[in-house]
């Protein structure tokens, strides 16, 4: 199988150092490497591009080394940002970093998982500036776009230098296990080259060595995924659940689902053309985007994630919600309006705590017009109460108005 031309299929690949990467991977055991920034605890869906050329690249019989980036992550990237970033402490680095070392290995079981900060910490002042800042030139670093697009705003010393330690860990696993690759999003590029550049200075201009950049996956408005704001979808499922993340997938637009198909399975090429098929034919029945979320949502939170967020979902579109946990519908309906009581209420007051209904004779319209359920059950009873003895596991009454409506009830224990 040529990589190269697999990845370049997939929407993977947006560009190479060096076009004889393809021979090098078809002749060779080659063993590569992607960094994983900790100055989060997460990682989320903007990051799975370059894994998934990782997994790619496994599958084919090469060997991945994930550097998790405890020294750099001390330092910070000014890639693809228009100003400093807050500088973590040693502490907060190495949480994130364990973090992050437990997602690294879900996705790619295979890798060899490295931080930087065990090499990083060995370097002095005087070692750095004198055996390894001779090799890079001011010049050359300043027309880096990540450090280019800063200039007008300002860039710390700090963070202009982050080209350099980023060229280190290359250097580092060029010596310590025959690394001859590194990949990442396009944003790295700079950083990339930079390491390249320092090998062959260090070692040799006849070094064979690579680098492969991904495409960023960006948002509806073009706008680069961030560790900030509240569409980020991240793969810790304390903060977006596997309900949620299915559901991600699920609502994706017919064009993007198809180039996340792409992407973000291993599914062959006559699979997915298989679904692009039916989507022409069938787009109403959303081929696509059921066999994405399925796909990603086992890779990120295994089987029991993926049976999870199929059993909430199946619940609240159309099956019974009396099966559900009260995890499972806290999980689920986490964005519908929600109110909390200490006592009974009645549901008259529950429909317009919850937004439901604007009034009392609105409420009782709709009770009377058969349009309320709680907990998948039709109310006709305008006096009803809701009681935690008739709450799911005495926690929850779950209301809904029409197909779509939902609102959220909680006994207080």
């Amino acid at each position: 199988m040529d990589v190269i031309k697999d990845l370049a299929y997939r929407g993977l690949l947006q560009d190479v150092t060096d076009e004889r990467i393809s021979d090098h991977l078809d002749k060779n055991e080659v063993v590569f490497y992607l960094g994983a920034d900790p100055s989060d605890s997460s990682l989320h869906v903007g990051h799975l591009v370059p894994y998934m050329i990782a997994r790619r690249l496994a599958a084919a019989g090469h060997k991945p080394i994930m550097v998790i980036g405890g020294g750099t992550g001390l330092i910070g990237d000014p890639s693809g940002r228009g100003s400093e970033r807050k500088l973590l402490t040693l502490e907060e680095t190495m949480e994130n970093a364990k973090s992050l070392e437990r997602q690294v290995e879900s996705i790619i079981p295979e890798a060899l998982v490295v931080n930087n900060y065990d090499w990083l910490k060995n370097y002095g002042m005087v070692t750095f500036l004198r055996d390894v800042g001779k090799h890079f030139n001011i010049n050359t670093m300043m027309a880096k776009e990540s450090v280019k697009n800063r200039l007008e705003t300002g860039i710390s010393f700090t963070e202009f230098s982050y080209q350099i330690i980023q060229a280190i860990d290359f250097h580092e696993l060029f010596k310590r296990k025959g690394c001859t690759l590194q990949i990442g999003g396009g944003d790295q590029w700079g950083n990339i080259t930079a390491g390249l550049d320092y090998i062959r200075r260090r070692e040799g201009a006849d070094k064979e060595i690579y680098g492969l950049v991904a495409p960023l996956v960006t948002k509806k408005d073009g706008t680069k995924f961030g560790k900030t704001g509240t569409e980020t979808v991240w793969l810790d499922p304390e903060r977006t659940s596997p309900y949620a993340f299915y559901q991600y997938w699920i609502n994706l637009e017919d064009d993007e689902a198809l180039v996340r198909l792409r992407q973000f399975t291993s599914l062959s090429r006559k699979d997915i053309e298989d679904i692009t098929a039916k989507m022409e034919a069938s787009p109403h029945l959303r081929h696509a985007q059921k066999r994405l979320a399925r796909e990603v949502t086992r890779l990120i939170h295994k089987e029991e994630g993926l049976a999870e967020a199929e059993r909430i979902t199946e619940a609240l579109f159309g099956g019974d919600i009396t099966r559900l946990s009260a995890k499972e519908i806290a999980m689920g309906l986490e964005n519908v309006p929600h109110a909390m009581t200490d006592e009974p209420l009645p549901l008259v007051e529950a429909l317009i705590e919850t937004g439901l209904a604007p009034s009392k004779r609105e409420a009782r319209t709709l009770i009377g017009q058969n349009a309320v359920s709680v907990n998948g059950e039709k109310m006709t009873d305008t006096e009803a109460m809701l009681t935690s003895e008739s709450a799911i596991e005495g926690v929850y009454h779950v209301l809904r108005r029409g197909k779509k409506h939902y609102g959220l009830l909680r006994h207080a224990r």
